[in-house]
């Protein structure tokens, strides 16, 4: 079962509740998804601990009913 934008947005949002996020649907399919993740919460922390935290959120669900999820991060402006 494919997971639609709002419930992605919800997920990050739970663990960065300042999240400014992005997405894109990359196949037209809610399976594949490219997120653009902007927090606070990344500030002093490198790219790869950004993505983990990001990713974290989703617990079991990736590569499961998240089935791919091009992530990029960044800190606020």
């Amino acid at each position: 079962m494919p997971m639609p934008a709002a419930e992605i947005e919800a997920i990050i949002r739970a663990a960065l509740p300042d999240a400014q996020i992005t997405l894109t649907d990359l196949a037209g399919d809610n399976d594949h998804w490219a997120a653009h993740v902007v927090s606070a919460a990344f500030i002093g922390k490198p790219r790869v601990a950004q993505h983990k935290l990001v990713y974290a959120a989703f617990g079991g669900r990736m590569g499961g009913e998240l089935h791919a999820l091009q992530l990029t991060t960044a800190v606020p402006n």
